[in-house]
């Protein structure tokens, strides 16, 4: 087992080096292995490709891997804390929620000529995906069909969705268009200034969660099961919930809504690694989430350059397919 977790391990690292090579390489400014080394030597950073590069290339494909590794993390989280394979933040409307609060603080900093900085972005977005969370949980307390759980949540998704555009369409502010773009789901424009903040929250959010990689296996057994091994389930139920939306509401307030990337990966990590440990899955899930991230963020923008399409219709078309094979799986175990 050691062997295909190394083996997983590795594919998923090389796979990850060779994606970032391509996304620096590729664009409106093509450049060769040779230009980007070169772009470091004397004189290199005055030229208009290192500017191209440093300023807007790589903080976006820095943004990629971080945000796709963390998303991944956040539906691993949901998905045991629900003990549903297809419980993801895009599913539950919990991205919904965070985009939903972040859009209107938006709107409202911009009608009074206040700029909503990073941390402002990512307050706005927890509180969003807790609000929606907590929809979440009132509804699971009155169902007992987790399927029927899944499709309120992709209700409360839609309401959400709903209201965030009626605010974009009549919002006044000229930068709205700005707003418009992101609530579709894109990584362009970032900046180092939000790479930090990025670093800072999900480094924080994984390295918490790895370090509850042995209680959240005991979870997976059965709640009895945990208790018997010493897990304070409460506390460990309010830290998924805290944790999975502190990092789903950091992706939505620096990239907008990314779809299927959380319930997605999971489930290709599992079956790549044939295990479902937290200690192998929470990295592997990491890796591999910015794997596919930074894959569909190379095609949004490259398929039909210099038109730049949504990040979200490009995991939708190669995720989507995996989310309904889960489905099928589950339902085939019955």
């Amino acid at each position: 087992m050691k062997k295909r977790y190394t083996i997983a391990f590795i594919i998923f690292v090389c796979a990850l080096c060779a994606l970032f090579l391509w996304n620096v390489g590729v664009g409106s400014v093509n450049m060769s292995l040779g230009d980007f080394f070169a772009m470091f030597g004397k004189g290199g950073s005055d030229s208009t490709l290192y500017q191209i590069i440093w300023k807007i290339r790589l903080p976006r494909i820095t943004a990629a891997i971080l945000l796709g590794g963390a998303l991944s993390v956040s539906g691993f989280l949901l998905q045991s804390f629900f003990q549903n394979p297809i419980a993801g933040p895009y599913v539950l409307g919990i991205s919904s929620g965070a985009k939903l609060v972040v859009a209107m603080t938006m709107i409202i900093c911009l009608q009074r000529g206040v700029a909503l900085n990073s941390a402002g972005m990512v307050i706005a977005a927890f509180a969003g995906s807790l609000i929606a969370m907590g929809f979440v949980l009132l509804i699971s307390f009155r169902v007992s069909k987790m399927s029927l759980l899944v499709v309120c949540g992709i209700m409360i998704g839609y309401i959400c969705s709903a209201i965030t555009d009626f605010c974009v369409t009549f919002a006044d502010d000229s930068n709205i268009v700005n707003l418009h773009n992101w609530s579709l789901g894109s990584f362009s424009g970032m900046t180092w200034e939000n790479v930090q903040m990025i670093v800072v929250i999900v480094a924080v959010g994984v390295v918490i969660t790895f370090l509850l990689a042995k209680p959240i296996g005991a979870y997976q057994m059965g709640e009895t099961y945990a208790r018997n091994m010493g897990v304070n389930v409460k506390l460990l139920r309010i830290g998924l919930i805290l944790l999975s939306s502190m990092l789903s509401a950091c992706v939505t307030a620096f990239a907008g809504p990314i779809s299927f990337v959380g319930i997605a990966v999971p489930h290709l990590v599992k079956l790549m690694t044939k295990t479902a440990k937290p200690i192998i899955l929470i990295p592997g899930c990491f890796l591999f989430g910015a794997v596919i991230t930074l894959f569909c963020d190379g095609i949004a923008r490259t398929l039909f350059a210099p038109t730049e399409i949504s990040i979200s219709s490009v995991t939708a078309v190669f995720l989507v397919p995996v989310v309904i094979a889960a489905m099928l799986r589950k339902q085939g175990n019955r």
